[in-house]
């Protein structure tokens, strides 16, 4: 089975996903925030978007 294109956002949208570049991209637009940014914050909190957005937010 294919992926489907026309689907813009990530699979798991209460999971942040560092492994695929198109949701680097997604999650960066998203938080407003650099790649460097994003990759820390997953580290420090873990891959929940909760978490993520919270960390970000400081």
């Amino acid at each position: 089975m294919s992926d489907d294109l026309h689907n813009r956002g990530p699979a798991d949208r209460s999971r942040v996903n560092v492994n695929e570049s198109w949701e680097v991209r997604y999650w960066c637009k998203e938080f407003g925030c650099t790649e460097t940014q994003l990759r820390a914050a997953v580290k420090a909190v873990g891959v929940s978007v909760v978490a993520v957005r919270a960390h970000l937010k400081k």
